[in-house]
């Protein structure tokens, strides 16, 4: 398959200051914005489906990188696009390049503009966001449209979805949420530096240095109290439902399901490991018969005797 572009996203700026097939030049910033709103979007995404991993793949940002070869006419249409590689380099197929190149649209690409699209249509249907954007990534969505002036608005379409538009409504309906607390899931390892055993609530201090007011059971007083009282080489672990701020940062953990504690420098037990007998088992049976011959009748009795030299018994 040879290399070649291909579109995977249209943006169509309607207004006053875009007729005639004219693009304002003051619109370059919303492109830019685009771009980065989905580099981000996938940057997010990607880690969020890789917590092991501390590096993005190789070639990453080039997989999200959008390109505006031309402007149609219509109002102003600007179709973005990226550059799909053969796999050939130096005029030799290379099929060891499945990490750096692709063949079809980059995944992390088509799931960032998906999102993106999603998030857009729910504002203009005055619905809720989705439930797999994360609320981090509101800044870098309330930066795009920002140079629209009254009754502009920008179209997004992505083949096979509803297109979904961005405008000054649009704007202020997603600035709602940049406050708006997320209730979820909660779960995290922190110090537990303080209590109040009749409020039933402690102060945790997470390792990325945020505070966490969390709430506890009767039934969980003792383990909240012993670590706060062994603070210094105790952490405690806790998983329930709680509110999250837009930027991610849990802000107060309503319940508590399951609350146990750590030692962080203590070296885990690991209960699947095979046993030191299933192990010696395993070596002895590689030792050929002929072998197992060889050893006198009387050596579990004088094994010092064979080791050392010492008088049999």
């Amino acid at each position: 398959m040879p290399s070649r572009w291909k579109e995977v996203v249209r943006l169509t700026f309607k207004g006053d200051r875009f007729r005639d097939h004219a693009f304002d030049l003051t619109a370059l910033t919303e492109l830019s914005q685009f771009q980065k709103l989905v580099a981000e979007t996938a940057k997010t995404l990607w880690r969020a489906q890789h917590p092991e991993r501390e590096r993005l793949p190789r070639n990453f940002e080039q997989r999200t990188r959008l390109c505006l070869r031309k402007i149609e006419e219509g109002s102003a249409i600007a179709p973005l696009e990226v550059f799909i590689e053969d796999g050939e380099v130096d005029g030799v197929v290379q099929e060891n390049l499945a990490e750096d190149l692709w063949h079809e649209e980059p995944p992390e690409l088509v799931e960032a503009l998906d999102l993106a699209n999603d998030v857009f249509r729910a504002l203009e249907s005055e619905e809720p966001l989705p439930g797999r954007f994360p609320r981090s990534l509101l800044p870098e969505y309330q930066k795009w449209g920002k140079s629209l002036e009254m009754g502009e608005e920008i179209e997004l379409r992505r083949p096979g979805k509803q297109p979904a538009r961005t405008s000054q409504r649009q704007l202020e309906s997603l600035s709602k949420y940049a406050d708006i607390p997320q209730e979820t899931l909660v779960e995290t390892t922190a110090e537990v530096i303080e209590a109040d055993v009749r409020q039933r609530r402690f102060q945790a201090l997470r390792e990325d240095g945020a505070l966490v007011t969390v709430h506890f059971s009767e039934d969980q007083e003792t383990k909240v109290t012993t670590a706060l009282k062994d603070h210094k080489v105790t952490r405690v672990r806790f998983k329930g439902s709680g509110e999250v701020s837009p930027d991610g940062t849990s802000l107060r953990v309503h319940k508590v399901d399951e609350l146990n504690l750590e030692n962080p420098n203590e070296i885990a037990f690991d209960e699947s490991a095979r046993s030191i007998g299933d192990i010696l088992e395993e070596i002895a049976e590689e030792v050929p018969d002929s072998e197992w011959r060889k050893l006198p009748p009387d050596l579990s009795i004088n094994l010092d005797h064979y080791l050392y030299g010492v008088p049999k018994e």
